[in-house]
């Protein structure tokens, strides 16, 4: 049986992991300091983990938790552009330092794998199109620039060290379980949330500003993968849909779900329209994947299309305790 240990386990995207492992019979265990973490995000799989509240910048705890461990999906980050514009040092500490610490105890417990959830923020304001790996990255936020520094750490294991170490790049993850009430809380469940209420979103910029939203199933998906393939080049991977849509599609399509289709065709609905606000420093205008190297890496095909993915969120954050 292969043992792994997901740092940022009881996050949103660390928590989805875990539960894909339970699934298939792996042995789990979880870091995770829930500073922004939960642990009702692993009710599903709690019996059947081994779960540890501490820091991956305790390198101690991280030596004891490593033993016999074949694989990291190292999760563990602070996730926010706008929060790393106020703390930029601490951002620093936790995705850049912290992802150094974590490789140093893997390379020294001879952890065979370790998959580092980078993020599309490295790219930065590029004028291609479409975000390809062979693309210089030239990140404009604390935030892109501390997750390209644990990018550019886990290729230095790699060929410095044996480590097979795989960088996910994220592309604007949504799905179940991630956190609405953060004032630095991603795009999707603030809107989705805020209309549920019968209140407008805020959209900061003039809505036709794209990104890549990719489905958190598709992640996981390419985790696992990634985990489980017999050979990595220690190169980056884009990991998202391949395909774009604007906030003015996340809010058309929220609204499309919110309601029964009875009620569309009724001349009574009206669709809740966003409020606009000044652009925020450090976001990018457009953002789209080329998932060709994901594809012919990794075998790796979206599994949930984004209008999809969109419904399924909607129907999550419907259904929890007001």
């Amino acid at each position: 049986m292969t043992k792994y240990l997901v740092t940022g386990g009881a996050g949103f995207i660390g928590s989805h992991i875990v539960d894909a492992l339970v699934a298939r019979g792996d042995e789990v265990v979880v870091l995770d300091d829930l500073s922004s973490g939960n642990l009702e995000n692993l009710q599903q799989s709690a019996s059947a983990i081994k779960f540890q509240q501490g820091s991956i910048l305790n390198s101690e705890l991280l030596d004891e938790l490593l033993a016999d461990v074949d694989i990291v999906f190292h999760q563990a980050a602070m996730v926010s552009v706008p929060r790393s514009l106020v703390e930029p040092a601490l951002t620093h500490q936790i995705n850049a330092t912290g992802t150094l610490t974590v490789l140093e105890a893997a390379h020294k417990s001879n952890v065979r794998r370790l998959i580092y959830a980078g993020s599309s923020s490295c790219y930065g304001n590029t004028t291609e199109k479409v975000q390809s790996e062979l693309q210089v990255p030239v990140p404009i936020s604390p935030y892109g620039a501390a997750k390209l520094a644990g990018e550019q750490y886990c290729h230095a294991f790699y060929h410095s060290f044996g480590l097979e170490a795989v960088t996910l790049r994220y592309f604007n993850v949504f799905g179940p379980r991630q956190d609405p009430a953060s004032p630095y809380s991603a795009v999707i469940p603030l809107f989705i949330t805020a209309m549920l209420r019968g209140e407008s979103p805020t959209i900061f910029g003039d809505g036709t500003q794209s990104r890549d939203f990719t489905y958190i199933d598709n992640v996981v998906h390419g985790n696992l993968l990634a985990a489980d393939v017999e050979t990595v080049s220690g190169e980056p991977i884009n990991m998202a849909n391949g395909e774009s849509n604007s906030l003015l599609d996340v809010v058309a399509l929220i609204n499309k779900y919110l309601v029964s289709d009875d009620q569309q065709t009724s001349a009574a609905f009206e669709p809740i329209e966003p409020i606009f606000a000044a652009a925020r420093t450090g976001d990018i205008l457009h953002s789209r994947a080329d998932i060709e190297r994901a594809m012919s890496q990794l075998e790796y095909e979206s599994q949930v299309d984004f209008s999809t993915g969109i419904a399924k969120t909607v129907e999550y954050y419907r259904n929890l305790p007001r």
